[in-house]
């Protein structure tokens, strides 16, 4: 060995026992391949649109249909779709598609287990599981919809509040509730303070916005390559915001009045069981959880400068489209209706003409004690996710750091600006 060669030996010497890595000499280190992940809640994993596929949880075991009874807490009723807008979307260059969101998942889940809090999922957090998935891929694409499940309110909530209203003020009489309950059931329209004040609206975008830097934060760690656009998701009412003239009134009777039994029967079996007069609120709700999501983009925007961060708006991406929207529904919406079962058998009650105030009660029942046989109610079906997923990939090809807004026209058609 050569004088230079044995100096040149020393040096690597010196520098591989102070701990540095030494790049050598050889075969380029292969490409990972590219991969495109959705984080987030349901209107992001696909619940409504069928086909869900098996949820690994915290254990690591892979949880297929564990069966209508069993806990609410299984990873399965993540219901992650196979239909899901992500695997629908046309996304040139990306080599494989993980969903890794929950139905249900507030931003809590996105850096905790979701087991950690009340009526979670026993799945990891979904930055770990982002991590998982960095091991392997090159993220390039990150879908997030966040922000309609939170401290202050959940959409399940809001969704139960104003239907149980419609069927209550439908079924029974205010002097049944005095007569044999002695007291009142509320029966009124929801109004837009029983959905969400302004100020649980702004502590939810705090909490969103929180959450959202976490996996800006992570992805700055794992991703391979450092490149990578994150696309925040709004969303879209399954309501119209006014009903069709055929499910205005039934047998003379409208939704004004006390005790509307067939009204109630027919909007239930068109899936749209709830007062006219909750429409306008329940659309100044879903206003404000697209504002929620704008304001927490612009916020992070600000703070970094150099991330690709998007807004696909989608809060008119189902306009004509809606459930009761046009006569005949729930066929041809994208929206799934509300559906209940009358225990936990796997059979949905399609409608509930004939039925009483106490079988209806049984099966409001099951959907407490089971969440899982009515969960699937007012979200995108599987018409819907491939609408939302013509919508991403507008999103995709669009400008960094914009808000790109999806709208349908009344042919069917989608403007993506």
């Amino acid at each position: 060995m050569g004088l230079l060669q044995r100096a040149a030996a020393v040096v690597m010497l010196l520098v591989s026992a102070a701990g540095i890595q030494v790049m050598r000499s050889g075969p380029a280190q292969a490409a990972l391949p590219t991969a495109a992940v959705v984080l987030g809640d349901s209107f992001v994993s696909g619940e409504g649109a069928g086909d869900y596929l098996p949820v690994v949880d915290a254990s690591g075991t892979a949880q297929a249909f564990p069966g209508w009874s069993a806990a609410n807490s299984n990873a399965y009723f993540c219901h992650r779709s196979a239909n899901a807008s992500v695997f629908t979307a046309s996304l040139p260059g990306i080599q494989q598609r993980f969903n890794l969101a929950c139905s249900g998942a507030q931003p809590a889940d996105i850096a905790a287990p979701s087991s950690a809090r009340a009526e979670g999922r026993a799945v990891a957090s979904q930055l770990d599981q982002l991590r998982a998935v960095a091991q392997t891929h090159d993220i390039d694409v990150v879908l997030v919809g966040l922000g309609s499940n939170n401290t202050q309110f959940t959409f399940g909530d809001v969704a139960t509040l104003c239907a149980n209203r419609f069927i209550a003020d439908a079924w029974t009489g205010w002097w049944e509730f005095w007569a044999y309950l002695k007291g009142e059931v509320p029966q009124k329209p929801c109004t837009a303070a029983d959905l969400a004040t302004d100020a649980e609206v702004a502590a939810a975008t705090t909490e969103t916005t929180a959450a959202l830097r976490q996996i800006l934060d992570t992805l700055a760690q794992v991703d391979a390559d450092g490149a990578h656009q994150v696309i925040l998701q709004t969303y879209t009412n399954p309501l119209p915001p006014e009903l069709a003239q055929q499910y205005h009134e039934e047998d003379g009777r409208d939704d004004t009045r006390d005790k509307f039994r067939a009204l109630g029967a027919e909007r239930y079996a068109a899936g749209c069981p709830i007062h006219r007069a909750s429409l306008a609120p329940g659309h100044v709700f879903s206003q404000n959880l697209g504002a929620l999501v704008r304001n927490a983009y612009t916020t992070l925007a600000a703070e970094r400068p150099a991330a690709d961060l998007r807004v696909l708006d989608v809060q008119r991406a189902f306009d004509g489209a809606r459930l009761c929207e046009n006569p005949g529904s729930p066929a041809g919406a994208l929206a799934t209706p509300v559906r209940v079962q009358d225990g936990p058998s796997g059979t949905f009650i399609t409608s509930l003409s004939g039925w009483d105030k106490i079988g209806i009660q049984r099966a409001a029942n099951t959907c407490v004690t089971y969440f899982q046989t009515c969960q699937e109610s007012w979200h995108p079906n599987a018409a819907g996710h491939t609408v939302l997923g013509q919508c991403l990939a507008g999103a995709v090809t669009a400008a960094p750091r914009t808000i790109v807004t999806c709208a349908r026209n009344a042919n069917g058609t989608l403007t993506i600006s």
